[in-house]
């Protein structure tokens, strides 16, 4: 089970190598404003086994406002494939996060800081 919290660009690095490759739908991501926080769950790859995935959920806070570009249409039914997490500042410690997926879109988050955590959901033990 892996937990990762990123205060700092170095850390997103370590959280976006665990989470390349993630599968999810549009559906899985949520704003909350009210909260400022951003919030997604992902099944993703686990390292060394080519079939195996994690329930993941990842979160930020300290977001003011998120943002979609060139998602696709349809993308509350289609499986997203994200490629990568990237952190730009603007005036430090603000600035963007932005999830990048594979066929070029984006979902670009403003926060105040860098503040995110990952954590592997439990497996539930169906008993079989």
């Amino acid at each position: 089970m892996v937990k990762v919290a990123a205060f700092d660009p170095e850390d997103l690095v370590v959280i976006s190598a665990h989470l390349e490759g993630s599968h999810l739908h549009a559906s899985d991501m949520v704003f909350l404003p009210k909260e400022n926080r951003f919030v997604v769950a992902l099944n993703r790859p686990v390292a060394g086994t080519p079939d195996d995935r994690r329930m993941t959920g990842l979160h930020f806070e300290r977001v003011t406002r998120a943002m979609t570009s060139k998602m696709p249409s349809n993308a509350q039914d289609t499986l997203l494939t994200l490629l990568g997490i990237d952190f730009e500042t603007v005036d430090a410690p603000s600035g963007h996060v932005v999830l990048l997926f594979e066929g070029g879109g984006a979902v670009r988050l403003s926060v105040e800081c860098l503040e995110a955590a990952m954590a592997d959901l439990p497996v539930l033990d169906t008993g079989k």
